[in-house]
């Protein structure tokens, strides 16, 4: 269990890999214990050696099947291209 500060973590389980930065930071979907409480499901930019972590959410199970909806209704509504979308590059 790593320790930081004024807080511990352990990542339970690696989910996998979102993306990496150009610093080499990767952005993950990790299950993690912080200060030894019950796991937690969480996002966030982590250094290649997972010493450095990012600011992050950290999400239960209920509240990640919930955002695994949201993003499939989004995806289906990109895959349909809507004319009326969002033109996210002109917010």
């Amino acid at each position: 269990m790593a320790e930081k500060d004024s807080f511990s973590f352990e990542i339970k389980i690696s989910v996998g890999e979102i993306s990496k930065s150009s610093k080499r930071w990767t952005k993950e979907l990790n299950l993690v214990s912080w200060n030894g409480r019950k796991a937690k499901y969480d996002i966030r930019e982590w250094s290649l050696d997972h010493e450095k972590l990012g600011k992050g959410v950290t999400l239960s199970e209920e509240e990640l099947r919930t955002l695994g909806k949201l993003i499939d209704q989004e995806i289906k509504r990109l895959d349909r291209g809507v004319s009326d979308a969002v033109d996210y590059d002109e917010l």
